[in-house]
């Protein structure tokens, strides 16, 4: 047998009779185990089997769905006012705390009577000296007359006599209209609210000088009932003034993150003009507020409903899907087998979508797992759906 010779990283080398013996065996063991392994083809039992696509599938279901058009609204008082005085003076105490409710008619600040109280008195002395002087001169006048009638005394004597009673009634005239006027300026030093609302922050303090019609005291919103204002496509706006005909339009106030059920309210108002800078028109909802959910400044997702669709079709709007011929959904046949469906729909209210033509009541649609589907591929629905 010739030498065997290998060639190492350091140089040729010549093998041993011994080890070239035992690296002879290794190969053709080596080669009996590989012809042995293709002599026995593996066979793989899930070759044949053909994959089916996961899906998740709903019902389609008939339904009444309320026709809505929804928006963002912002919630405003019914009515606002900003308390200010009449009467420039001293704002003697306040009767009421920061953020009260109250009534129309109740007390709200007092102002320093006295100044106002002795201009009153004043005036009530001037009245009973002119007064006296009134008595006195109708007393001469009327002496005068009877002198007159006798001849003793000449006409213009009388004249004077009778024109001086007539002035002193005049003065005392003037002197009970600027009483009335005191005493209305008397009660301006007591300051009542308008209406029934909910008080604001003090304006000005008391122990400030409030200046006449400038000093805003306090501003009172009323929002028992409240408003709310939102702007709708001008798209919209004949479909609603047409159901607004019919009867009163109810509007609901959903306040964000807020879990409990929304506030119902009635449409009240529509603008008079369409906005052509937005293409919107300015409407808005009256609602009664009696919890005070509704708080002026909140903004309010609102959804005005206009009336109801009868029976209509609905699926989940998760399965409608948008592709280059429009809507679509995937339906299950009897067969499992994913059916493409062009369809038509309508409105979207609360996660369902309503099919206007494409599906029927009873079908199952395929509300996960459209992307890997294809019309006629097979498909398995995921337990539980």
């Amino acid at each position: 047998m010739e030498p065997l010779t290998v060639f190492a990283a350091e140089g040729r080398k010549t093998l041993s009779p011994a080890t070239r013996t035992w690296c002879v065996g290794l190969l053709l063991g080596s080669l009996l185990t590989l012809g042995g392994c293709g002599s026995k083809p593996v066979k793989s039992e899930g070759m044949n089997m053909q994959f089916r696509v996961p899906v998740t599938v709903a019902k389609a279901a008939t339904k009444s769905v309320p026709v809505q058009v929804e928006a963002i609204g912002n919630v405003e008082a019914f009515s606002n006012v900003s308390v200010r005085t009449q009467m420039a003076g001293e704002i003697e105490r306040a009767y009421f705390t920061q953020g009260q409710d109250v009534k129309k008619g109740q007390l709200l600040f007092t102002l320093d009577r006295r100044p106002f109280q002795a201009t009153l008195s004043q005036l009530e002395a001037n009245l009973a000296r002119d007064q006296a002087q009134l008595a006195n001169a109708q007393a001469q006048a009327e002496r005068n007359n009877k002198l007159f009638e006798a001849g003793i005394i000449s006409k213009d004597q009388y004249e004077t006599f009778r024109t001086t009673a007539q002035a002193q009634g005049a003065s005392v005239r003037a002197d009970q209209a600027a009483i009335e006027n005191a005493k209305v300026n008397l009660s301006y030093c007591s300051i009542y609210s308008p209406i029934d609302g909910r008080t604001g922050s003090y304006q000005v303090y008391p122990g400030n000088i409030a200046k006449v019609s400038d000093t805003v005291l306090v501003v009172i919103n009323q929002i028992r009932p409240i408003y709310v204002t939102f702007a709708v496509p001008e798209q919209y706006l004949a479909e609603v003034k047409e159901y607004q005909a019919r009867g009163p339009l109810v509007v609901e106030a959903r306040i964000p993150n807020d879990p409990h059920a929304p506030s119902l309210g009635q449409l009240a108002f529509i603008d008079n003009a369409v906005d052509t800078a937005s293409g919107t028109i300015k409407m808005r909802a009256k609602f009664p507020n009696a919890d005070n959910r509704l708080w002026p400044g909140q903004f309010v997702n609102v959804v005005l409903r206009l009336t109801l669709q009868l029976n209509a079709t609905v699926v989940p709007s998760q399965s409608v899907q948008t592709g280059q011929v429009g809507k679509y959904l995937f339906v299950v046949k009897s067969d499992n087998t994913a059916d493409l469906r062009p369809v038509v729909v309508g409105a979207t209210v609360q996660g369902e979508t309503v099919i206007e033509k494409g599906v029927a009541p009873g079908e199952s649609v395929v509300t996960d797992g459209q992307l890997l589907l294809a019309p006629g591929s097979p498909v398995e629905i995921k337990k539980g759906s």
